[in-house]
């Protein structure tokens, strides 16, 4: 089932890059985009984080694992938002002397 979950939410986080590169301008740089995304993850699963330490110390039992629960989905979502991996602009279309691709060996970089 997590993998299930893993594979659906890497095709939606995909397509909403294509998406954001088909009505962006031609400049967009993806690991800029990407390292944003993962900051405010971040700091979103830290502040579910926080939200469950409080509902503990409240006593709240059940909010506090509904907290917890969305943090670590938080975090699933981090790792599969930095497993992404970002193409080099321009890569495909630069061709050695042999016609091949420069990337041939390499692919896309990881972020």
């Amino acid at each position: 089932m997590a993998q299930l979950h893993d594979l659906r939410l890497r095709l939606l986080v995909q397509q909403e890059s294509e998406r954001i590169v088909d009505t962006l301008p031609d400049g967009l740089d993806l690991s800029v985009i990407q390292a944003r995304c993962l900051c405010w993850l971040a700091l979103l699963a830290e502040a579910h984080e926080d939200s469950a330490n409080d509902a503990v110390a409240e006593g709240d039992t059940d909010q506090a694992m509904a907290w917890f629960a969305d943090s670590m989905r938080l975090r699933d979502v981090i790792q599969v938002v930095s497993s992404i991996e970002i193409p080099i602009p321009g890569a495909c279309e630069d061709d050695d002397a042999d016609g091949d691709t420069l990337l041939d060996d390499q692919g896309p970089l990881a972020a």
